[in-house]
């Protein structure tokens, strides 16, 4: 039986939700029915329903209309005084106000700031799509223990129940879509389940609607004390249900250990917050160890706390089940890697041919499945947001995987396009791509800094597909990419556009060829 026990949370411990939700088969060049679209990783359309369904407020769509959509919360009423999670997300304190009115004003929301408040409204993805997008992968995301410490919720805390709500929440999406474009099958949103249906809609012109899967207990997957709360039996049950839901891509972990893997912390403030949540989830603290390799996990606020001779006392002790946020010197390695269920769930995922999301996992876990995905000549890998350590970059292009970098500000994106791009290998067709992490709670890319010498001008040609575009506009609300950044999902063409006039026509070329890549890596891992 899972050990459960009664948890008394002070207040502050709230706050670390702000901080839960980044030999191969011989290749081919491009396939002669090419396609050029851009690949958005990693975004969460549905994620209002996730977390007790009252942490964030708006929805994508509803049928009664965009003044239904874009509410704010109940409890940010009045001045957004009481929106104390919003304030904490954006400002860094509970303390604060702002506008909550929504439609048709948007005085002051969305921005690219606020976590909490609904970025991708579907006449903002709509523009995104128009101006050259052509998959996006919607991760279904759930995080149980944030659900627990929030106290207003309106859906059970169940991971496995919100990802079927959300999933059911997709399809009703798609179904309005149509309805607004002519009937079934005429919308321009098409949920896929493989590749080949996946380059028809490309090829029609449509937006390919991926789904995922990001959550901390996968299928029941907590672990307690040391002690797994699944079974391989849970595990396979769990990867056939989200087969027949249509998932195609999943990460093994995310923000807490659990039984399949130990998980990349988070460094810093944000590391200690939520490693307060690991404990409360878990029964133990994370333990760390410091690294021997040239890979490693985000360092944790407490470095250089203790001496070796006390760290190795520290790693007896966790092995007794006693831990402590106490650390050594960095660079910081999770201790925990890839567990046996863990190996089970790898191979599992393979046998349905599934993408394997490899962000969030540590260090040494990513080190174990790369070496599971060679062994294999698995091309189905993708770091889809920034969030596994760049010494993995090669070995994910040399299976024939794939890399998405961040949404940062575009001059911080492009860089760090240029430096994963010296890891690909000439044997496969290269492309880039970028995650958002459109609605999970993370900041949508921020103005660039100094942009007033070198602003993107309007109108401005969308560079992959010479859709001529304007200033976004929504109900009484304006945004310009210069001042406001990526306010919401629908400046994303303006971003792109940005890129292109600060580092010239090479980032574009590799953004669109960024459909092409992403379905040549899926057809892989199919045919393997």
């Amino acid at each position: 039986m899972p050990l459960r026990r009664p948890l008394h949370v002070p207040a502050v411990l709230v706050l670390l939700a702000a901080l839960l939700l980044a030999v191969p088969a011989a290749p081919a060049a491009h396939a002669d029915d090419g396609v050029r679209g851009y690949v958005d990783a990693h975004s969460h359309l549905m994620s209002y329903e996730a977390f007790g369904g009252q942490v964030l407020c708006g929805k994508p769509f509803d049928p009664r209309g965009i003044q239904e959509a874009l509410r704010d919360c109940p409890d940010h009423a009045g001045n957004g005084a009481f929106a104390w999670f919003e304030n904490f997300m954006r400002n860094g304190t509970p303390f604060g106000t702002h506008d909550p009115n929504g439609w048709p004003a948007f005085k002051d929301w969305p921005a690219w700031n606020s976590r909490t408040h609904q970025q991708v409204y579907y006449t903002w993805l709509e523009r995104s799509w128009r101006a050259g997008q052509r998959v996006l992968v919607n991760h279904l995301v759930a995080n149980r223990q944030l659900c627990e410490v929030y106290p207003l919720k309106r859906n059970a805390c169940d991971e496995m129940g919100v990802i079927r709500l959300q999933a059911q929440r997709m399809r009703e999406m798609e179904s309005y879509i149509d309805e607004k474009n002519g009937g079934p099958g005429k919308g321009w949103f098409r949920i896929v389940r493989d590749s080949a249906e996946a380059r028809r809609v490309v090829q029609d012109g449509k937006l390919a609607v991926v789904l995922g899967i990001e959550t901390s207990e996968p299928f029941g997957c907590q672990v307690i004390g040391g002690v797994p709360q699944c079974t391989r039996a849970d595990i396979d049950k769990g990867l056939d249900e989200v087969k027949r839901l249509g998932v195609s891509s999943m990460f093994l972990c995310h923000k807490f250990d659990n039984a399949l893997c130990g998980v990349r912390f988070d460094g810093g403030t944000t590391g200690a917050l939520v490693n307060t949540g690991n404990f409360l989830g878990t029964g133990r603290f994370w333990q760390a160890e410091t690294c021997t390799g040239a890979a490693h996990d985000n360092t944790l606020a407490s470095a250089g706390t203790v001496d070796d001779e006390v760290a190795a006392l520290l790693l007896r002790l966790g092995k007794a089940g006693i831990t402590l946020p106490l650390y050594p010197k960095a660079p910081h390695c999770n201790i925990l890697g890839l567990t046996d269920l863990g190996h089970h769930m790898l191979q599992g995922m393979m046998d349905r041919h599934m993408i394997v999301e490899i962000d969030h996992v540590s260090a040494k876990a990513a080190a174990a499945t790369l070496d599971v995905l060679e062994n294999a000549g698995y091309s189905g890998v993708i770091s889809s947001h920034s969030w596994t350590d760049e010494h993995y970059v090669r070995r994910i292009y040399g299976l024939g995987g794939m890399v998405a970098g961040y949404g940062n500000a575009s001059d911080r994106f492009v860089a760090e396009w240029r430096r994963n791009k010296q890891y690909r290998d000439p044997r496969y067709a290269f492309g880039y791509g970028y995650g958002l992490d459109a609605n999970g709670m993370g900041a949508l890319p921020p103005p660039r800094a100094g942009n007033s010498a070198n602003p993107l001008r309007y109108p401005f040609t969308s560079p992959v597909n010479g859709v001529v575009l304007d200033r976004q506009s929504t109900g009484q609300r304006t945004w310009d990419v210069n001042t406001d950044g990526v306010a919401n999902y629908g400046l994303v063409p303006d971003w792109i556009a940005d890129m292109r006039d600060i580092s010239g026509p090479e980032i574009i070329d590799d953004l669109a060829n960024g459909a092409e890549t992403y379905l040549e890596m899926w057809r892989r891992a199919e045919t393997r």
